[in-house]
């Protein structure tokens, strides 16, 4: 391999390394959009104890987080392997 295909060889990964970083940010970014939203509709005014409305309210919350939380990491998953097949 000559030094410019080398270069450029090692330019796509530093394309891709730095695509794969910015699609781990997003999925952070929306899970913590996620998480705010849940702690605003569920805790309406911090407590000793969880009454049964707030308890479920969590409890749903955490299931919906992680029903979001399995899609996004199995669209993540789509996205990486197309990637790696040479689709897009």
């Amino acid at each position: 391999m000559s030094d410019y295909e080398n270069q450029s060889a090692s330019d796509k990964e530093l394309q891709e390394f730095m695509m794969i970083e910015k699609q781990k940010a997003q999925v952070n970014e929306q899970i913590h959009e996620f998480h705010g939203i849940c702690w605003e509709k569920c805790i309406g005014k911090p407590s000793t104890k969880l009454d049964h409305a707030t308890e479920t309210c969590l409890s749903n919350c955490v299931d919906r987080f992680i029903d979001t939380s399995l899609l996004i990491t199995q669209r993540f998953a789509q996205i990486l392997q197309r990637q790696s097949s040479g689709g897009m």
